[in-house]
């Protein structure tokens, strides 16, 4: 009798331990923000990354495991942990062989798009695997809120998933936050008057002036309208709107007010819209990241007003990195530059008609990604691996390529046995893969100005990844980590299902000991 009621006592002792579940769980992206800017910009910092620097668990060695490097695939591994060879989201968007079209990895002629016009919509249907929000809807009884938002649709919609209760991102035509049929029949109440009150118009004319600094970085457009709203996602005010609108969110839909844990996925586009036209070495993307430090500082202090930050567990990380700026890295004598317009199409489409005889032999307009007509290949009575591995050679012998990789060489696995062809082949899934896969040179891009990411290399691929809440002991882990690491652990945190696709690690060295 004693043993047993020793037992229940230490069973009740453990269970009193342990940390209470989250109300809110709170997984914030930063688009196309390299890791080292919590380094370089570290001393500006004195709010909301600070926070997360000093109370978090930070990985300095976090990096994404696939190529290409791009804003979809990011947004898709965060909350599902899986690699697009799983996935099936293998780029912002590629050429549908059953269409015949490119699509994006969030179109969606089924549902129409809400709160713009009548114009086709978006949804996560590309995406074959689950998220931690659908393994949350799924754990139980209980009934917890998905949201996402976002000034690009992918952005807003893939990390929650297929069970989301809403995804919301900024349409620069109408100057509003919209959605799409596939989550409701029309926007809730709450969206339509936070658009009705146009918030994003005391921005109009507004100058973008340096924080640390007299410099004005640019100017907005005095008069509403699409020029207004397309200039306005090139500063940082529009992550202030996402951030406006979150607050908006969390208040109407009730996040983590009710005894379930909710889920708030944002991604905040501004730093990419700049980092791609002025570079990492800017101070256009100095400022914005100082700005980013102000604006989560305001989101946390609203969160804690709201919910207690004790009841918030917070990841934060990016979806890819970038590179710098090639005319930058020529001053440096550093490598790289800028490969001359649509090289790699017209040359493989020289090379083909040469030998295999007229026609169109590529169908898709990706410099990287190349689809080959199969139908124009079987009417030649041709033979298409002859065919695209003639395509594959051309490609190889264009300067500055590093490796051409073919589908064939994909579906079997034949590829260098290091990094970069490991994250290459974690990228491909053969129905929806191109004939042929260009890899250039490191600080090698096909962009004709400012600068881009996508590669396999580490500029793109190492990325900050933060947590911070109940139940995660604050520190700093130098361990290599993949972001794919982050679903699989706050499902250990939260105590359900992994996602179905996962590829990662439960990051037990973060969990908080019991007391």
């Amino acid at each position: 009798m004693k043993k047993l009621l020793a037992l229940l006592l230490g069973t009740a002792s453990l269970l009193a331990a342990q940390p209470a579940r989250p109300k809110l769980v709170v997984a914030i992206t930063v688009d196309q923000f390299r890791y080292d800017y919590l380094s370089r910009f570290r001393a500006s910092y004195t709010g909301g990354i600070d926070r997360l620097l000093k109370r978090g668990a930070v990985f300095a060695d976090a990096h994404y495991e696939h190529f290409p490097t791009v804003t979809a695939i990011g947004h898709s591994t965060i909350m599902s942990g899986a690699t697009p060879s799983t996935s099936g989201i293998i780029g912002n968007d590629w050429f549908d062989r059953q269409s015949g079209k490119t699509v994006t990895s969030v179109s969606d002629d089924t549902v129409r798009l809400l709160g713009a016009g009548d114009k086709s919509g978006s949804s996560p249907r590309r995406l074959l695997v689950s998220t931690l929000g659908d393994e949350l809807k799924m754990a139980g009884p209980d009934k917890p809120r998905l949201i996402g938002i976002s000034m690009k649709d992918r952005s807003a919609i893939l990390p929650v998933g297929h069970m989301a209760d809403g995804a919301y991102w900024f349409d620069e035509d109408y100057g509003a936050f919209v959605s799409s049929t596939y989550y409701f029949p029309e926007l809730p109440a709450w969206v339509k008057d936070f658009n009705a009150g146009r918030p994003s118009a005391k921005y109009l004319g507004a100058d973008w002036k340096m924080l640390e600094g007299a410099e004005a970085l640019a100017t907005l457009p005095k008069e509403i309208g699409s020029k207004f709203y397309k200039a306005l996602k090139d500063t940082p005010y529009a992550n202030d709107l996402v951030e406006e609108f979150a607050e908006r969110a969390v208040v109407a839909e009730q996040l983590g007010a009710r005894e379930v844990t909710d889920l708030l996925a944002l991604s905040f586009s501004a730093n990419d819209y700049i980092g791609h036209a002025k570079g990492p070495d800017s101070q256009h993307v100095r400022d914005v990241s100082i700005r980013t430090d102000r604006m989560f500082d305001k989101l946390f202090r609203f969160l804690d007003s709201r919910i207690g930050m004790q009841n918030v567990l917070v990841v934060m990380t990016a979806d890819h990195g970038v590179a710098p700026v090639p005319e930058v890295m020529a001053k440096r004598k550093m490598p790289g530059g800028r490969m001359p317009a649509k090289i790699v199409q017209s040359s493989v489409q020289a090379k083909l008609s040469e030998r295999f005889g007229e026609g169109k032999w590529i169908l898709s307009p990706s410099e990287h990604s190349l689809y080959l007509d199969r139908d124009l290949i079987r009417r030649k009575n041709l033979d298409r691996d002859e065919v695209v591995q003639a395509a594959a050679d051309v490609a190889a012998a264009i300067p500055h390529v590093a490796r051409v990789y073919t589908q064939r060489q994909l579906v079997s696995g034949t590829l260098y046995a290091d990094q970069v062809g490991r994250r290459v082949l974690n990228g491909f899934y053969a129905p929806r893969g191109a004939d042929v896969m260009i890899l250039l040179e490191p600080y090698w891009m096909f962009s004709a100005s400012g600068t881009t990411h996508g590669t396999a290399y580490s500029y793109d691929s190492h990325v900050p990844m933060i947590f911070m809440g109940p139940g995660v002991k604050a520190g700093r882990f130098s361990r290599r980590v993949s972001v794919n690491d982050i679903a699989p652990t706050l499902a250990a945190l939260l105590d359900v299902e992994t996602p179905s696709g996962s590829a990662g690690r439960v990051l037990e060295e973060i969990f908080a000991p019991a007391e």
